[in-house]
């Protein structure tokens, strides 16, 4: 197959991108890199059947010769980038979709959207499995997220309705691992990086809120999984073991060996306090579920990022990096 993954230079897509590249399909890459980075993909350019294209969803978008599947992963996720970035993750959700929608019906090709957990806002039920609608207010600092994926849900459906195009939706829970940028404000590569680095672990709020943490391969599997079937969704794709965000923090001193202390900060508005997936339509529809235990995925992304803190340090004293670091 020759598979085209937007925002494939991301956290998300390089992994995706690199598994389709392995399992013998060609891929195109597409990116602004306004939130990924050329080096995330760097090391698939040895293959033959990769191209990677500069382009934004949010303007028309072609990709010339056969497309067999579109993945469209493309848009900040992380909360620093899109309230940096509202309007750029409004775009991407909504006429980003339609574009990538767009390529897929030209070329009669299955359509995967990377949705999101963030639909179902701070849940009023839990866990949450498919049918539930949310609670998200529409006016809120994260809304700019959120309802862009929701937007991208209904577009997406609208275009199987009316146009009959194979497509389908993921609902992706918090994913972890090797490629994740460090201080991008989500809460495994935040304390990574601050226990890395001797710094304070920011816990905000009581800590005792909760996460569902799929390592990154095992979400990648879900989303091969979901190209590959017929299957509409909506699919959560998440590990439904719930974590609290304080004894996440404790794991990731344990693992690094850091002695940096937990400050605690205000709740930022609207974050969600519990969050965990019913997986059965996983289950029962793709035969995925996570394989990963918490604790072992996260001593592979701490080895990750230790190795990156590192090559870090030697590019700064060597003087190859850093090119402002005066």
């Amino acid at each position: 197959m020759r598979i085209v993954v937007s925002g494939g230079a991301g956290f998300l897509g390089s992994h995706l991108c690199e598994a389709l590249l392995r399992r013998g399909d060609a891929v195109v890459c597409l990116d602004n890199f306004s939130t990924g980075r050329p080096e995330n993909v760097a090391h698939l350019r040895k293959f033959p059947a990769f191209e990677i294209l500069r382009a934004d969803m949010s303007v028309a978008v072609d990709v010339h010769g056969p497309v067999d599947a579109v993945a469209h992963l493309a848009s900040p996720a992380s909360p620093p980038d899109y309230l940096r970035m509202p309007l750029q993750t409004l775009a991407a959700g909504s006429r980003g979709t339609e574009n990538a929608l767009e390529l897929a019906r030209r070329n009669n090709a299955r359509f995967v959207l990377a949705s999101t957990s963030e639909v179902y806002g701070d849940p009023a039920v839990h866990p949450q499995d498919e049918e539930y609608w949310g609670n998200v207010n529409p006016v809120g600092p994260r809304s700019v997220y959120d309802e862009a994926k929701r937007y991208a849900e209904a577009v997406t459906l609208a275009y199987r309705r009316s146009l009959g195009i194979d497509v389908g939706i993921v609902r992706i829970f918090n994913t972890y691992g090797p490629h994740m940028r460090p201080r991008d404000g989500r809460v495994v590569s935040s304390f990574i990086t601050q226990a890395l680095s001797g710094e304070p672990l920011t816990v905000y709020g009581d800590g005792k809120q909760t996460r569902s943490l799929c390592y990154v391969s095992d979400l990648v599997r879900g989303l091969v999984a979901m190209l590959g079937s017929s299957e509409t969704g909506p699919v959560n794709l998440g590990n439904p073991e719930e974590w609290t965000v304080a004894d996440l923090a404790e794991l990731v001193l344990d693992i690094t060996g850091s002695h940096s202390e937990i400050q605690h900060h205000p709740l930022p508005t609207d974050d969600p306090v519990r969050r965990c997936p019913v997986i059965t339509r996983a289950q029962e529809r793709l035969g995925w579920h996570p394989e990963v235990p918490v604790a072992d995925g996260m001593r592979r992304t701490v080895e990750w990022f230790r190795n990156r803190l590192r090559d870090d340090v030697a590019e700064a004293v060597s003087g190859t990096g850093y090119p402002n670091r005066h």
